[in-house]
Parts: structure tokens; sequence; C-alpha cells
């Protein structure tokens, strides 16, 4: 079918999408000549302002540039990472020099005069449903008084169970409300899962880099972390991690499958069956972090790893704080084989959560609004992202590479060797500019000290834009390289 054969106003919007799939895989390569705009409204069956439209929006995504009397050009792409970090295989504690950068780049987040592009954090009213959310609640005090006087209990509100039960379907996993336990937030999924299937002194694997919050996570609960070679394209090495179950040297993993945090990527399906055999055949449980895994990019979700568990050895962590309600702080865990434990855990952590805020979020996720809301932030998103890649071409030293996010809002950028971003980190506090360099995201404080994670969840606004901008400019001035994926190795 055309673009012009659909229904909806929107046309321009959805041959952006289509034009924008091409250019990601290749059918316009980089410094290609886009049709004209005659010819691709002939194509498409659409008008000409339809596709003016469209090829303005991939513009300001940064994908493609118009050229006075020539055309419209594909932009030359950011080059991305391809060689997987190989960690040394010992067992390591989080550095002071890590847990003391975490809590000062946290404290950045609560003061206004910081421009911040490194937490993963929406901000803004128009990343959220603020208003729907608003009407559903004031209805339903007005219906149901007595919520706001009764105690909630664990697992959880019953209605928002069966509602997150039936979204698990399109992560390909087939669940019962009573699997699931809410939570605060995904952190305390994570937390409870943990703390049932692991003991002080025990060995957690992790992706390397991974979420920088595990590692205090970790140290806190008197766990050892050890960290398992991953490819920024396609995710864990299964071959090392298989040497690393047959080894015993392992009592759980933690990983995010799809839309990992800080790379962005999503293991092939393939692999994702892999790792669930690899966990159920050694008994080693793996908490899967699937906070980020509804914010895919591609047409089709990539099902959960939980999808091919067999034996209930994976347990499904997620929220709704990054997509739809943070202040709820509204979480699940399901629990597989260890369900029982987490129920009773949860109990005697902190009870349960508001009834309210649970049947506010379930209401809404009823009625559909969440999947119209969650297209518009993948699309929303993706833009964000094209358009601080090309930020990042233009303005960065040459030969920074960054990754490629299958869906999400963040990214790892790798400057050339000689920007320390730690150094880079105190540079822009001065300027109130607060990135997440890449030391955060490993357990030994000398590992990717010329990484930083990037975050595209704030407004992409002047301020925003110019953040980018100065921040590559001190990485040019440190490293005494020029910007620009052509220029010279000198300013």
């Amino acid at each position: 079918m055309t673009i012009g054969e659909q229904n909806g106003e929107n046309r321009y919007q959805r041959l952006a999408e289509r034009l924008a799939s091409a250019i990601h895989a290749g059918t316009f390569p980089p410094g290609s000549r886009l049709p004209s705009l005659r010819r691709c409204a002939e194509a498409h069956q659409v008008s000409i302002n339809t596709v003016l439209s469209s090829y303005q929006r991939l513009e300001d995504r940064g994908l493609i540039e118009v050229r006075p009397q020539s055309g419209y050009y594909v932009r030359t792409l950011l080059p991305t990472l391809h060689t997987p970090a190989t960690p040394p295989q010992t067992v390591k504690a989080p550095s002071d020099t890590v847990l003391d950068l975490i809590d000062t780049v946290f404290a950045t987040q609560t003061n206004p005069a910081f421009t911040n592009v490194s937490l993963a954090c929406p901000q803004g009213i128009d990343f959220y449903p603020s208003g729907r959310l608003s009407k559903i609640m004031t209805s339903l005090l007005r219906q149901q008084p007595q919520l706001i006087g009764t105690y909630p209990l664990p697992p959880g509100n019953p209605t928002l169970r069966r509602e997150i039960a039936r979204r698990s379907l399109i992560l390909g996993m087939t669940l019962q409300a009573d699997n699931i336990t809410v939570t605060h937030g995904c952190m305390e999924a994570i937390q409870l899962a943990l703390r049932v299937v692991t003991r002080p002194g025990d060995c957690v694997g992790l992706e390397t880099p991974t979420y920088f919050y595990l590692l205090p996570l970790l140290a806190s609960l008197g766990l050892k972390a050890l960290e398992i070679p991953t490819d920024p394209q396609n995710g864990l090495s299964l071959d090392a991690l298989e040497l690393m179950l047959s080894e015993k040297r392992l009592n759980a993993i933690i990983a995010m499958p799809t839309v990992q945090n800080p790379l962005g990527f999503s293991m092939p399906v393939a692999a994702k069956k892999r790792l669930a055999d690899l966990v159920n055949t050694y008994q080693v449980p793996l908490i899967e972090d699937g906070l980020y895994a509804e914010i895919q990019f591609g047409k089709t979700l990539s099902p959960a790893v939980k999808s091919f568990d067999r034996g209930g050895w994976v347990i499904f962590c997620s929220s709704f704080s990054k997509t739809l309600a943070p202040d709820f702080r509204l979480g699940w865990v399901i629990g597989g084989r260890f369900t029982s434990a987490l129920h009773k855990l949860k109990a005697v952590s902190s009870m349960s959560e508001s009834g309210l805020l649970s049947e506010t979020v379930a209401q809404f996720l009823e009625s559909g609004g969440y999947d119209h809301h969650i297209r518009r932030l993948r699309r929303r998103y993706a833009a964000q992202v094209d358009a601080a890649r090309a930020l990042i071409a233009e303005y960065f030293p040459n030969g920074t590479r960054a990754t490629v996010p299958a869906g999400g809002f963040v990214f790892w950028v790798e400057f050339p060797e000689q920007v320390d971003t730690i150094a880079l980190f105190h540079r822009m506090l001065a300027e109130n500019i607060c990135v997440t360099p890449g030391t955060l995201y490993s357990p030994n404080s000398q590992r990717y000290r010329n990484a930083l994670r990037l975050s595209c969840c704030y407004p992409f606004n002047a301020r925003y834009t110019h953040a980018l901008q100065r921040i590559g400019e001190v990485a040019c001035e440190m490293s005494e390289i020029a910007p620009g994926l052509n220029a010279g190795q000198t300013p």
C-alpha cells in the first residue's frame, strides 16, 4: 500500500518514518541523493507538500541535508561501535570514585540551574499523559472515595496486575495476574529479586558497561560483580557467559537484553532463546530488566527473554516510571519459580503500593490510552536520538563513535582516547552542564575513561542543543582534534 492510499492526516509522518527506515537500512547510503519532491510524490501518491514536510522532518532529525540548487542528500552518519569490551575476569566491588561520581550526578538532577544531558529521567509534562491521568484519578475519587481509606495489600492491585499480564503478550509472555508482584518502581523489583536469589558474598554477572546504579545496589547487599563481555550491537557474549556458568562462578545474572542501558542494543531473538536455555540448563536465575522494552523503534517488538523461559529461572522486572508517571513509582516483577518468595518479601519490605494510583494506571491501560501514548513516545525518542547523533557528528571531535540504539532514549558515545570524560565531567559542571562519564558504568574506575552516556529524554530545545555543542567544543579543546567527521586532526 502506498502512503497516499492510507487513511489519516499524518501522511508526512508515515512517509518520513518509511524513508528513515530506508536510510538506516542502507537503501539510501550516506551521501546519496534522495528522489526529487515530484518523483517521491508520484511514487507514494501524495502531494508535493507532503513530501516536503517529510523531508523537513528528516532534516530536523539530522538524517538528511539540503544542498541549494541540488536537492536533498543523506548526511554522513556518525560511526558506530563494533568492538566488544573484554573485561578482566576478576570479581570487583565498585570503587569509591565510581560511587562518589554517582552521588554528584544525582545531585545535579534537582538543581534547575543545570542542563542535564545525562540522566535517564524524562523531564517535561509533554512526555507524560498527565491530563488524562488526572481526569481518571478525579473520577475515581468521586466514585470510589473509599480508595484513600483502604490499606492496599500485596501482591498489589488486582486490576493493575491483570492489565500488566495482558500487556505482557506484546513481549511474547503469557502470564497470569497471580505471577505478578507490584513494586515501588523497577529498582525495588530488582532489589527484591536479588534478595530472593542471592546471599551476601555471592557473585552477580553484569553486562559491561551496565546501568550505573546497579553497582551501589550490589554493594549495599554485600554482593560482588563480575563483568561479562558485551557487544555494543548484539549484547552479552553467550560463549563467555556459558564458560562462567560451567565453572560455577555466578550465582545470578542481571541483564537488559532489550534496549539496554547504556548501549541501547537489543539482543537478536536467537541469542535471547539461547540465553534462556543457558540459565535454565545451569539453573542460575536471570533478572531481566525490561524497563525500556516497550520503547522499541522497530515495527514489531522483540520478545523478552522471559518469553522463552521454560523452567521459571528468568525474573522479569519493569515499571511505568519512564513512560507514564514517574511520581507514581509503580513497577512490577514477574517471579517465575520465585513468585511466592517475592510476594512474601514485598510484604515484609514495604507492604504494597497505592491503591488509588494503581487503579488510575489500570484504567488508563484498559482504555487503550497507554497504547496511543507509547506509540507517540517511540516516534519522539527516535527523532530526538537521530537529531542528537547529528549534532555529535557536527560538533564532537573527529573519530568520535556512538552506538545506534534499538529504542529508548540513551546511547553510548566513545571519544578519541585523548578525551578523559571525568575531566570533561568536571569542566562541564563549571558551566552548569551535567554528563555521566563512562567510568560510572563499570566497577572498575579505570574503564571507559574516554566514554560517556547521553540521554535524549529532555525537551530538544536551544538549551539542550547548546549543551551538546559545548560538550563537543570542550572535548575538541581537550583532544586538540577538530570537530566533524571530515575534519583534519588539528583544529
